[in-house]
């Protein structure tokens, strides 16, 4: 979760008649120093992230089936890395040498289960982790095939309408950051993926769960990447 914009829209979904004025706040002394970014303290301390069943990933083309348990089914716009090269305590200054290659990455969640889960201050679990739930694809763009990684276009449709827009260079905590804090005294392995959280800045929110919109059954997800293609997913209950 390296976007600073997403989780603080999504706090800020809980301020209620006060989302206004801690947006006008933000604009005077900054976001961090806002109510919503007093309540994320932490995310400014190390990068907040969390780790998913790989039996879940599916591609693109492929069905995504929402799970039995939920009224409030999402995609998150994201991209991600593979690790192409082994390493342990691997510094933020060689992990470029470490990311095989890009491609696009689609983290569907069930919102009503996962705001639940943590409200106990643990999770994401059910939220996240069901059948079919991580769409990754189309392709895997080698690491030397784009010349700057932070300065690509996001974009994600759902039936032909553009719900989302972004762009790579917004997060808070670049790819080769979240390599160094994760290898700490843990290896990482070639094929390990990591994405990247849901794309949101000054261009736009980049999952339903900020617009206060969700998928339904027969919808049709793409998420566009500069770059890098199209992830295209249907929805299916």
């Amino acid at each position: 979760m390296t976007f600073e914009a997403h989780i603080i829209n999504v706090i800020r979904l809980r301020l209620g008649p006060f989302t206004g004025i801690d947006e006008r706040l933000s604009q005077l002394v900054g976001t961090r120093r806002s109510i919503a970014g007093l309540l994320n303290r932490s995310f400014y301390q190390q990068p907040p992230y969390y780790k998913a069943n790989p039996r879940s990933v599916v591609g693109t083309n492929a069905e995504v089936r929402i799970p039995s348990y939920t009224r409030q089914f999402d995609y998150e716009l994201e991209w991600g890395v593979f690790i192409g090269k082994q390493g342990t305590d691997i510094p933020a200054e060689g992990a470029h040498e470490h990311i095989a290659g890009y491609t696009i990455f689609n983290d569907f969640s069930a919102r009503d289960i996962q705001v639940r889960e943590m409200g106990g201050r643990l999770g994401p679990a059910k939220g996240k982790d069901f059948d079919t739930g991580n769409a990754i694809g189309p392709w895997l763009v080698t690491a030397d095939e784009i010349a700057n990684a932070y300065n690509l276009t996001a974009t994600a449709r759902v039936n032909g309408e553009e719900w989302s827009r972004g762009n790579t260079g917004d997060t808070s905590y670049p790819f080769e950051e979240l390599i160094a804090y994760m290898s700490r005294s843990e290896t990482l392995y070639p094929g390990d993926f990591i994405g990247s959280g849901t794309i949101s800045g000054p261009q736009g929110k980049g999952c339903g769960l900020e617009l206060g919109r969700f998928l339904q059954p027969g919808d049709m997800v793409e998420l566009e990447v500069e770059q890098i293609g199209v992830l295209r997913n249907s929805v299916v209950a």
